[in-house]
């Protein structure tokens, strides 16, 4: 039999020696979950160190990412490609073991977690995955999609607000694969949790629609190990399960201390803390019977080769479905997808339709959803502003028994979110992360704010999620500043890896999204607008892909000056650039629908749109900062918050007129003599 009390111990170890030897990190979580980790990660998970990205393997998220040293602690304890050195160089630069865990960089590692509550809703999101995936995919005797995602949180992931967004959902959508482990250890960086949290969380999550287990002592392997077992029964709820533990357990002056939480335990307190457990051996030494306890590379590559034998006859039975399963879970578009793309660009650009860019967007949508059944939507309680939905997208819902209602033999596939912005986003990350969709939801563009972490996380993480922020700008009108975008533009466009769209009409908008499904390395923000935009004519479409081309040129020669704009003000431009035509100035209009796609092209390009040495002027319904980086010479902005009135009418308070674009564009010609 095991000595599980020996594997914990080990978990202890590395975690106080990896945090001591980098004079930095988190070592109270690890060594309170220990006992947890051994119950889950040794008795239940169903992973494969030899192939971490094996399809039907569960999904297991640290969403207290602070306590990173437990799941390096497990990564390489079970066989994963995590050598001893690299646990030895923990928090160091080009380490595998960064101090939080980060998806692509250690093996094993699912998602980027750190803000806490984040990493409880991307598990959120991987379990709807899961869901969706098994009513799409699975037959009568082929379940092919059939694993758990389990979470580990704490008290933090729990007083941020975005985990009542995630938990409320998971209970409404039934998520019972869903199994999250709550590290109940009352503390906190600033010391005892009970002066600031008092929340009764068990009543909280059975109000959610949970099944909760305990408190159960979380040192007790076997209680850890029963509550598992019987939160895999749960037929129709997620399972919370809370644990009380000691954080820091095993060191005799520091366990239940805040200092435990985000500090090294010191040399003298782990030499103590050795000797509390039993534990005889040097820094980062484990005996080789505690790795071969651990490993579980046979017992992976049994777990995979039965279930590829199962998806073998599965796809004897249902080929095609088997390979569109496969061909969805590697992220790859469909053979045709340029031919899909191109015809919904042509076909906006043929029909030339005036109509606001964010209908715009659902005409593109429309031609989309139906050829990519894997494009999952959904929007923040304004389905009807956003217009995210499309008649191949009917509304996920579930039954009374959990199952998810089949409309046509398949799932809903759009989401109603509710109000819950961050939710939303961070759940569409998880959706991302476990594969076999490509999430796309919708809000206000002033609302990104509440969703910015969730993006930026994405962003960082590299995955393919795709947000659609309709209202764009003053244009929103009557419902005011509040409600009206004015730095929101800029502020995305500062992400690193976002690319952020403002098209200007039907063709720039299906460009967008063309290019938003064609990347796959990074997420992209669809900004439109709510009023109309007239279609601008265009002698050419393929500029568009580059962020940035010549709409409109000067007459006979070379510009005296060039207008670069977006979205709605592109038909200032065009508008300004003929009442300059007719003073003889010869002005460019460069549509700019995206700058972060536009800064990536190679300089003759770039030099070739924005001729060096020709006066530049901006206009964009937003802050003017952002567009000093293209050397402009004016900007036609709005630097303050917006009004409320009608949109025609702000936009003539604000200076965005024909008139006031042409007078900034010959008054920085002036300065320029």
């Amino acid at each position: 039999m095991a000595n599980e009390s020996l594997m914990a111990n080990a978990i202890r170890a590395l975690a106080m020696d990896a945090v001591q030897q980098a004079n930095s990190g988190h070592p109270g979580a690890p060594m309170g979950m220990a006992d947890i980790a051994v119950a889950l990660w040794h008795r239940h998970l169903r992973h494969n160190p030899g192939n971490p990205h094996w399809a039907d393997r569960d999904r297991f998220v640290l969403s207290n990412g602070h306590a990173s040293m437990l799941l390096y602690a497990l990564l390489h304890l079970t066989g994963y490609d995590l050598p001893l050195g690299e646990i030895k160089g923990f928090r160091q630069l080009h380490s595998k073991t960064p101090g939080h865990p980060e998806v692509d960089v250690t093996p094993g590692v699912e998602t980027t977690t750190g803000p806490l509550g984040q990493g409880l809703t991307n598990a959120v999101g991987m379990a709807l995955a899961e869901k969706l995936l098994a009513a799409e995919f699975n037959r009568p005797g082929h379940a092919v999609v059939d694993h758990h995602t389990y979470v580990f949180m704490g008290d933090g992931c729990l007083m941020e607000g975005i985990s009542h967004e995630a938990c409320a959902l998971a209970g409404a959508w039934k998520l019972n694969k869903l199994v999250a482990l709550y590290d109940d250890n009352g503390i906190s960086i600033d010391g005892q949790v009970t002066p600031w949290f008092i929340d009764d969380t068990p009543a909280r999550f059975r109000a959610y629609g949970w099944n909760v287990i305990g408190p159960i002592d979380g040192h007790d392997v076997q209680a850890v190990d029963r509550a598992i077992a019987d939160a895999r029964r749960s037929a129709e709820k997620p399972t919370l399960i809370v644990c009380k533990t000691h954080i820091g357990k095993g060191s005799p002056n520091r366990a239940n201390t805040a200092k435990a939480h985000g500090e090294p335990l010191g040399a003298d307190e782990i030499k103590l803390t050795r000797t509390a457990l039993g534990w005889d051996h040097e820094a980062f030494v484990l005996p080789q019977g505690v790795y071969d306890e651990w490993n579980a590379k046979a017992r992976g590559d049994e777990l995979e080769s039965a279930w590829q034998k199962r998806f073998d006859a599965y796809r004897a039975a249902h080929p095609a479905l088997a390979a569109e399963f496969q061909r969805r879970m590697r992220g790859e578009l469909p053979d045709n997808f340029t031919d899909i793309a191109a015809d919904v660009i042509a076909a906006a650009h043929a029909k030339a339709e005036t109509v606001a860019s964010r209908k715009a967007s659902q005409l593109a949508l429309e031609a989309l959803t139906a050829a990519l059944p894997e494009l999952l939507g959904g929007s923040a309680d304004l389905t009807g502003s956003n217009l995210t939905n499309t008649k191949s997208t009917p509304p996920l819902r579930f039954d009374q028994s959990g199952d998810v209602v089949m409309t046509d033999g398949k799932p809903g596939r759009h989401i109603n979110y509710g109000v819950r912005e961050f939710g939303m986003a961070a759940i569409m990350n998880g959706i991302a992360l476990h594969g076999g969709y490509i999430p796309y939801g919708g809000t206000f563009l002033t609302f990104s704010d509440y969703s910015r972490n969730a993006i930026r996380m994405a962003a960082l993480m590299k995955r393919r999620v795709i947000h659609v922020f309709t209202h764009d700008s003053i244009g929103l009108g009557e419902d005011g500043p509040t409600h009206q975008s004015v730095e929101h533009a800029a502020s995305l466009r500062l992400i690193p890896n976002l690319d952020v769209w403002r098209p200007a009409d039907t063709a720039e908008t299906a460009v967008a999204w063309a290019e938003a499904l064609a990347n796959a390395q990074r997420p992209t923000a669809l900004l439109l607008s709510r009023q109309n935009l007239p279609y601008a004519p265009k002698s050419q479409l393929g500029g568009i892909a580059r962020g940035a081309y010549v709409l409109a040129d000067a007459d006979g020669g070379a510009p005296d000056a060039v207008i670069i704009a977006t979205g709605s003000e592109v038909q200032l431009a065009l508008k300004a650039r003929e009442l300059l035509q007719a003073e003889g100035v010869a002005a460019r209009v460069v549509s700019m629908p995206s700058t972060t796609t536009f800064d990536r092209q190679e300089r003759e390009y770039k030099e070739g749109v924005l001729p060096p040495g020709v006066p530049r002027v901006a206009v964009e319904a937003g802050v003017t900062d952002f567009w000093w980086k293209y050397g402009c010479a004016a900007v036609v902005g709005i630097d303050t918050f917006g009004e409320s009135a009608p949109a025609n009418l702000l936009f003539k308070h604000f200076g965005f007129t024909p008139e006031n674009v042409a007078d900034t564009v010959r008054a920085a010609l002036q300065r320029a003599e």
